[in-house]
């Protein structure tokens, strides 16, 4: 089983109002993939509440290996909800790890 973790910094333009309804809808768009990307084990995406750290959104999900994460990535589902905050996206970390 392979652990996907992306946490994600949103840019300090706009409104706070126009940022937490674009994280809400990347956070409903990610979590209603499994719908339609059966490869996915467990994915949840957390809304940051402490304005002291440094980054807006962390993706949490599970697969039953590496090529699956890739197979995601690539879905046109996932690629239609990453586009959701790509205008507004600063900076991205991701790590996959087995366990």
């Amino acid at each position: 089983m392979v652990k996907h973790i992306v946490l994600f910094k949103l840019k300090e333009t706009g409104n706070l109002q126009e940022k937490i309804g674009v994280m809400q809808q990347f956070k409903d768009a990610i979590e209603s993939l499994p719908k339609t990307i059966s490869i996915i084990r467990k994915i949840e995406v957390g809304i940051n509440i402490n304005s002291n750290e440094a980054w807006d959104l962390a993706l949490y999900s599970e697969f039953d290996s590496l090529d699956d994460v890739k197979l995601y990535a690539a879905h046109p589902d996932h690629i239609a909800a990453a586009s959701i905050i790509a205008d507004y996206k600063e900076n991205r970390s991701c790590v996959d790890y087995e366990y």
